[in-house]
């Protein structure tokens, strides 16, 4: 596949610099380039996940000449704060990949401790070789087979949409009076896909990315995604209530959510509905919520290409 590819090319430049670095020590460098790679899908991913490899290699360093160093490899306080370490690397590693890696850079500075070759040099060693992988990583995206962060969040948001609408479709069914609908699932599934989309849109919202127009839009979009969640959940709760009676201006306004989600999911250039005054009965407010949310989303998804929502 591709992500292999750029993993391969990536780990032969961290294996022939990393041997000129050290050639002991030269596997970290390889190790870092892949395991960058996991669970990465775009350019922009793949680059965060190098700097905060980075960083958290960094970090932990640091606290390694604090308390690593200061133990120098003895038993029972070791035996603790390895502990501690792989406790934190378990409990950060769906949190933070910073302090996870963290915790992975003290747990080795206290094993190589305990084997009695911790020393200063080591651990310089050890940012220089993560640093090689990084950079490894990061050349690899940018110049083999590389896909950009707007593919992947775009394709990422247009699933999320099309979500929105399906549980629409099945909460107005179910309105209807339809006994088969059952929009339960397919909001578990939007919140999936909305989790997705903020993965991929991490990197446009990182604090160290220098293109603040692309970040605002970023912010906006996520925001607006996420005004359409609270609104679908919203309106399946009113459709669970057995005492919900059916307005025959629900099939209207499921029409226009449709059409607007057609209209931001493809190159049409029809403009999407905004509502007037919002309606008194539940199942209709949240409607007119989310059409309006999903009208304030056409501006951010169809900005021009000089500011558009991610870089090419």
């Amino acid at each position: 596949t591709r992500q292999a590819v750029q993993a391969t090319a990536g780990a032969g430049f961290a294996l022939v610099v990393g041997q000129l670095v050290s050639g002991q020590r030269w596997y970290w460098a390889v190790g870092a380039t892949w395991w960058i790679f996991v669970n990465t899908a775009s350019r922009g991913e793949t680059l965060v996940r190098g700097f905060r490899r980075v960083l958290g290699t960094v970090i932990g360093i640091c606290l390694g000449f604090l308390v690593a160093v200061p133990v120098h490899g003895a038993p029972v306080p070791t035996a603790v704060l390895v502990a501690v370490a792989v406790f934190g690397i378990f409990y950060t590693a769906a949190v933070s990949y910073t302090w996870m890696m963290l915790c992975v850079t003290l747990l080795a500075e206290l094993l190589y401790g305990l084997l009695g070759v911790l020393s200063p040099g080591l651990l310089a060693l050890r940012i220089a070789e993560t640093g090689v992988g990084a950079l490894g990583a990061a050349l690899a995206v940018l110049f083999v087979l590389p896909v950009t962060t707007h593919a992947i969040t775009d394709a990422w948001i247009q699933r999320a949409l099309r979500c929105v609408h399906a549980c629409t479709a099945e909460a107005a069914a179910r309105l209807a009076g339809s006994a088969t609908s059952d929009p339960a699932p397919r909001v578990a599934e939007l919140e999936q896909l909305l989790g997705r989309v903020r993965l991929s849109v991490a990197p446009l919202v990182h604090p160290l990315n220098p293109m603040p127009a692309r970040k605002a839009r970023a912010r906006r979009v996520l925001a607006l995604l996420d005004d359409c969640a609270r609104e679908v959940r919203g309106l399946v709760a009113v459709a669970a209530d057995p005492e919900a009676s059916h307005d025959v201006r629900l099939t209207a306004a499921c029409r226009r959510v449709e059409a607007s989600v057609e209209a931001l999911t493809t190159s049409r250039p029809e403009p999407v509905h905004r509502p007037a005054e919002p309606p008194a009965e539940p199942a209709l407010a949240h409607l007119h919520g989310l059409e309006r949310a999903l009208a304030d989303l056409a501006e951010p998804l169809r900005a021009p290409s000089g500011s558009r929502l991610v870089g090419a």
